[in-house]
Order: structure tokens, then sequence, then C-alpha cells
């Protein structure tokens, strides 16, 4: 996986990069100089994109100083917004994150979050997680039927405390909604399901046409199933070595770890290619 030379590197539009064990380190830390290089970026006219499964209020609150120099992709592809103007949403039909509640409730161990627009929401049963859950979702609201709601939700979200999102993912969800909707695997706790068609990936392609940047021009770092069309839509993509071995097929270059700060080397190189 050997790296791009300058010239490629000068030619670099767009840089898009997963939050959790990719950006962050394992501590939920900014690699050093993150603040200093996305404005430093933006005015050489190269877009930073943090393409997160979070939602948008939780990324805009995280990265509220960096808002006019930035874009998010949020909720795994499901909303999409540049320099604080939402671009694109793409809404779930009420009857059918309903059915998604029933079946999570009925036939799994896992918890149903609905991820609205402009909070979350969760079974009061399961408030004890509500610190780890706030993490993710800074604004989330605990009721007593979720089939209650009748909400703007993007995505739907299942968090498996047991750590085993993966087993269910391969024995039912795969099955069960593959067919009709986008479902991905995030870390060992999550299974997130969005509209058919709805992941990074489209979502870089639909930011990419809005903003003029091919996506040979792009490039992209990410370390978990729910990068993998992220990675496969952009020329310069990276995996990062904390990643699971499996997701190497999906990069072609190889960047350290996240403890190890390896996106921001890279854009190190992006910004010094250009001086």
């Amino acid at each position: 996986m050997k790296s791009p030379d300058e010239k490629a590197l000068r030619g670099i539009r767009l840089i898009a990069a997963d939050m959790d064990n990719t950006l962050l380190t394992s501590q939920g830390a900014l690699p050093p100089d993150f603040n200093r290089c996305v404005p430093a970026l933006d005015a050489l006219g190269i877009t930073v994109v943090i393409a997160s499964g979070r939602a948008l209020y939780t990324l805009e609150a995280f990265f509220a100083s960096l808002i006019p120099h930035m874009s998010f992709i949020s909720d795994n592809g499901g909303l999409i917004s540049h320099k604080g103007t939402m671009l694109f949403r793409d809404l779930l039909k009420v009857g059918a994150y309903h059915e998604m509640i029933r079946f999570v409730q009925d036939e799994t161990d896992g918890i149903p979050i609905l991820c609205g627009m402009t909070e979350a929401y969760a079974p009061e049963q399961h408030r004890r997680y509500e610190a780890y859950l706030r993490y993710f979702y800074s604004k989330i609201t605990f009721v007593s039927n979720l089939a209650d709601l009748a909400v703007e939700a993007n995505k739907f979200t299942v968090y498996f405390p047991q750590k085993n999102s993966k087993t269910w993912y391969e024995t039912h969800f795969k099955a069960k909604y593959g067919g009709d909707f986008s479902v991905t695997l995030g870390d060992t706790v999550w299974i997130d399901i969005m509209n058919f068609g709805v992941h990074k990936g489209k979502a870089l392609q639909t930011l990419g046409a809005r903003l003029g940047i091919r996506t040979e021009q792009m490039m992209a770092f990410g370390d978990h199933y729910n990068d993998k069309e992220m990675l496969q839509s952009v020329h310069y993509s990276y995996i990062v070595a904390n990643a699971p071995e499996d997701m190497r097929q999906y990069a072609r270059f190889l960047a350290d770890s996240n403890d190890n700060f390896g996106v921001i080397k890279v854009i190190e190189q992006v910004l010094q290619s250009h001086r």
C-alpha cells in the first residue's frame, strides 16, 4: 500500500474521515493540530468532511468552532450539511420504523433507538445506558413507548450492550432488512438501518456533485464496515492500522492507527504538498 506522491496529493479537493476509531483516539480525543488543519485546508479550497454514524447535532456540538470550515455526513449518510447549511436528508417511513421497533423489542436482545432530526429516542426501561448513549446522541429523550412516536427520522439504530451486533447482523438483520434497506454494522455494538441506498459513499457522491468535486479528487479514511462504501467510492481510500484485517480489502492505502494520529499525519502531507 504505497502512499500517493506529492503531485497526487496536490490534486485532493475533499478529505472525509470517519470519527470513532478513525479520527478520534481510543479515548475519544481529536488528534493534535486538527483544529489548525481544517481552516488551513479550507483556505486551499479543500473540503473536510466528518462522515459518521452520529447525529448532526452531536457532530456540530463537537466541532462547533469549525462549522464554517467543514461539512458533515451524519447518520451514516442520512443527512448532509455543508458549512452550516443542510443539503440533503432521507427520512424513513413511520410505518417502517414502527415495525423495526416491534422486531427489536420482541425478537432480539438489542435496544432500539429512533434517530430523529433534532433528537434521538430510546425506551425508558433502558435509561441505565444513558451516559453511554449520550456520547453518540447528545440530545436523547427516553419514552415509555417508542411505537407511539411519529416523528421525522432518518435512521433506526439498535444498541447491543453484549457487543454481539455482528452475530445479530449475520443471523437476523441482514436477511430481514438487507433487501429493502441499507443495513450496516458500527463497531461491535451497533446496527444501523437507513433507507435503501443510503450510506456514506452515496453521501460523498452527492456532496461532491453539489461542490463540483470528482471522486478521483477525494480522500477518505475509515476503520469499520459502515465505512466500506465510502472507501470504495473514492480514489484515495485509507484504512487505519487499527481496523479489522478484513477491512483492508476496501482501501488502496494504509494510514497509521487512530492512537498514532494516522489521519492527521496524511492531512499534514496534503498541506505540505501545497507549500
